[in-house]
């Protein structure tokens, strides 16, 4: 099980997949944000796995699933400096984003 009790998971479509600056830049950029974060409990940065089955997505470019203790700190991560950096320098680099987020029922 995961540590923490809010889970927020994060995919990124970008626009340019196969530029090699592109990529370089927002992982980077991607990875100081979230080395920097006092909230983040958890970390797991990816890239689409080598699975096929009729219910997987694997569209996407990269994914991105914090966890966080509570909902506060998640809230807390949304405002701070380096979170709003990093979508700042990313958000021309991507044509789309879907998050789902959610709370931890298993105690």
């Amino acid at each position: 099980m995961t540590q923490g009790n809010f889970a927020h998971n994060v995919f990124f479509w970008l626009k340019n997949p196969d530029n090699a600056v592109d990529r370089a830049a927002f992982e980077k950029s991607l990875t100081n944000f979230i080395n920097q974060s006092v909230f983040i409990k958890t970390k797991h940065v990816g890239t689409p796995a080598q699975t096929d089955r009729e219910v997987i997505d694997s569209t996407y470019t990269y994914s991105l699933l914090l966890t966080f203790e509570t909902k506060k700190d998640h809230d807390s991560y949304q405002i701070e400096p380096n979170h709003k950096q990093f979508i700042e320098e990313s958000s021309p680099r991507w044509k789309k984003v879907v998050v789902y987020d959610s709370v931890n029922i298993l105690h």
